[in-house]
């Protein structure tokens, strides 16, 4: 058996005859422990549930891990990454213990807890930043690349995160103004054709945009600011034969660009800015036979200097956990589809 507080490493091992370790792991206090593991124990629950061969016994302040000794060694380290977080007053969803269980379970070295506790903006109270190890990848990107596409389905955070990270680079003045812009597919971009005034025509397409922006800075100085450029939403349509400079750019579902609305939009970047680009490819809204240009682009520009793809999958929403088993049921249909076309493409061309 050994014995350590959290941050130091234990000097013994307590495998017995029979494979099994006993670790004992004692916080500063019982009320560091209930900070870190919850007051229903319903992390010591999902924790035993993800390692079924490991049993947790909290009482004061030492919580006793015993099992097989490599699930007895992930679960110790897991419970620091916990011990971190709590420290750092980073919150812990089930989602969150679910990525570091994931995270500790597939890598080797590494602090989940580092990745999965960096602030990237504080609003009103709330804070923003990354909750799976894909988002955190994403913002690190965002901020090593010029130019960098978030793929993801819907829910992953890809055009959140990305409006945070323009706030953010705002406020510090590492950019003059944000440009936020999506393409008017259901309208075909022809808003003239739609009732009302322009704010009228592009309002539905551009809400999400503006729902975030709310969600990040005071709702009293939006108006000001955009009335300033500092910030300019926009219909895609709208980018046509500008050079923009000194900026933070989102093209915001993206999948719904033809490939030349694409080199359009890339092509506007000028000195001092940064693009980001997000949508799902597996939703685009654009006619029958028409390609995407979020597609066509991965394959033109992956390994190119200072261009970077960050994939986003169903295990990165942070929507209600069910939107997740959507997806991934959503992703299983799509794969059974594929395949069975494929194979009657095969017996049709035998034949």
């Amino acid at each position: 058996m050994s014995e350590f507080s959290p941050g130091t490493t234990p000097s013994t091992s307590g495998i017995n005859a029979a494979g099994l370790d006993t670790r004992i792991l004692k916080f500063e206090s019982g009320e560091q422990m209930v900070q870190a593991l919850g007051t229903n124990d319903e992390a010591l629950q999902l924790i035993e549930t993800s390692f079924p061969g490991v049993e947790l016994q909290a009482r004061g302040n030492e919580l006793t891990i015993t099992g097989p000794a490599a699930d007895v060694l992930r679960t110790e380290r897991l419970v620091e990454e916990i011990r971190s977080m709590a420290d750092k007053n980073a919150p812990m969803s089930p989602q969150v213990l679910d990525q570091l269980i994931s995270m500790l379970k597939t890598q080797s070295a590494g602090r989940p807890s580092t990745a999965l506790s960096v602030n990237i903006l504080t609003s009103r109270g709330r804070t923003i930043r990354p909750k799976t190890l894909n988002q955190s990848t994403y913002v690190d990107a965002i901020d090593s690349n010029t130019i960098v596409f978030g793929i993801g389905p819907a829910g992953t955070g890809k055009t959140y995160l990305a409006m945070a990270k323009a706030v953010q680079a705002l406020q510090q003045k590492e950019v003059n103004r944000i440009i936020l812009t999506r393409p008017a597919v259901e309208a075909g971009e022809r808003l003239g054709f739609l009732p009302g005034t322009l704010s009228d025509k592009i309002d539905p397409y551009l809400r999400p945009l503006y729902d975030a922006l709310h969600d990040m800075m005071d709702p009293d100085s939006i108006p000001r600011l955009m009335a300033a450029g500092t910030i300019e939403v926009a219909p895609l349509a709208y980018m046509r034969g500008r050079t923009l400079n000194d900026a933070f750019i989102i093209l915001d579902e993206a999948q719904n660009t033809t490939p030349e609305q694409m080199k359009m939009f890339l092509t506007r970047l000028g000195f001092g800015a940064k693009m980001v680009v997000t949508g799902d490819v597996t939703q685009v809204d654009l006619p029958g036979g028409t390609s995407s240009g979020l597609r066509v682009v991965s394959e033109i520009l992956r390994g190119v200097p200072d261009v970077h793809f960050a994939e986003l999958d169903a295990s990165d929403v942070v929507r209600h956990r069910l939107v997740g088993d959507i997806v991934s049921a959503y992703s299983r249909w799509d794969e059974a589809q594929a395949a069975g076309h494929s194979r009657n493409g095969s017996k049709s061309g035998s034949a």
